[in-house]
């Protein structure tokens, strides 16, 4: 499993900060980068977040952004966790909950989409341009 995360949880890993940080849930963990404390997930504390965790063979990406303006942020982009490389996907989409059928946060999600393979940089600008577009809080 992959799915993005969106909070405050300290119990697996955590970003710079109080948060919330963008994170990777793969599984068994809740992940900010490859190490539990990663310096450079940054909180993003805007009305609306555009939250993207990228799934490539031998590492992972984590980005975000105020959803109704700006360019990306990159969180994370580089290898996997220990026990989590190489990728190994089965495929699946759950939306609200996490891998474990937990509900043990709150939150609000508007909308998603799943891609096939490893988006560009440049796709995940046209992606996030489209989303301010949309004029969230507007």
């Amino acid at each position: 499993m992959e799915a993005v995360y969106f909070g405050t949880s300290k119990v697996w890993g955590y970003g710079e900060g109080s948060g919330p940080w963008v994170m990777a849930d793969m599984e068994n963990g809740l992940f900010a980068g490859n190490e539990r404390y990663n310096p450079n997930n940054t909180p993003l504390t805007y009305e609306f977040v555009t939250a993207m965790v990228k799934g490539g063979t031998n590492g992972f990406a984590l980005k975000g952004a105020d959803a109704t303006q700006g360019k990306f942020q990159v969180m994370y982009d580089g290898p996997r966790p220990n026990g989590y490389q190489p990728m190994k996907k089965q495929g699946s989409i759950g939306l609200g909950i996490g891998g474990d059928n937990s509900d043990s946060t709150l939150g609000t999600f508007y909308e998603g989409c799943v891609t096939q393979g490893y988006t560009t940089d440049a796709t995940d600008d046209a992606v996030q341009a489209d989303i301010v577009s949309v004029g969230y809080g507007q």
